[in-house]
């Protein structure tokens, strides 16, 4: 099964998209995930990508199609999680011609939804691992010890992107680029609508639903 799980920047997607890609055993091919390991790995792309992202921009579309096809290609034989790709119309028109060209499709499309109040509190609230990459947050899913990774003891720190003046501008690009999305798939087979504004348990059971 292939899956696109897209919504607004702190929704869950990372989380939710996680949970159920290891429960299906698919690959979780989260966006923004590659794009923090190219610039830490100062590939080309990740260069170029780190002036958008720490402004809260989006990457320019012609680095992340190719980034996200080398992905499927390489790692997704047993299916796959698009988690934050396609963000706009036009990388949802270049994915689906670039599927069509290793005879793939798109089995859900999953619009994950919350209100603006609750994106802005998770968001200002994640912790991430430097050491592993593990999320925690501040409030819902705290770590053991203070500012030291659970899972490898690493630092904890808070991305340049979860600034709250960076928040803000993350979510008017949504609005103005990514919500249009909403307009390009519901009307296609296999979209369904989640309310991900509840306890992050039920919002899970109602995705296993879905898919």
């Amino acid at each position: 099964m292939n899956l696109i799980l897209f919504g607004p920047p702190g929704v869950g997607k990372g989380t939710q998209g996680e949970r159920i890609a290891t429960d299906k055993g698919m690959a979780h091919l989260a966006m923004g995930d590659l794009l923090r390991a190219a610039v830490r790995d100062k590939t080309d792309a990740g260069i170029k990508a780190k002036g958008f992202m720490d402004a809260g921009k989006l990457v320019p579309d012609m680095v992340v199609v190719a980034m996200i096809e080398e992905k499927i290609v390489a790692d997704a034989e047993d299916g796959f999680l698009l988690d934050g790709f396609p963000r706009n119309v036009t990388q949802a028109e270049a994915l689906a011609v670039m599927l069509k060209k290793h005879d793939l499709k798109i089995d859900r499309t999953i619009f994950m939804d919350a209100p603006e109040e609750n994106l802005i509190n998770r968001l200002c609230g994640r912790l991430i691992c430097r050491a592993c990459g593990f999320g925690f947050h501040r409030q819902y899913s705290p770590p053991l010890k203070s500012g030291l990774c659970d899972r490898c003891d690493g630092e904890l720190y808070q991305r340049e992107d979860d600034r709250e003046d960076v928040i803000a501008n993350r979510l008017q690009v949504y609005r103005e680029q990514t919500a249009p999305l909403l307009n390009y798939y519901q009307h296609q087979e296999g979209f369904f609508k989640l309310d991900a504004g509840g306890e992050m348990d039920a919002v899970y059971a109602a995705l296993q639903k879905l898919v």
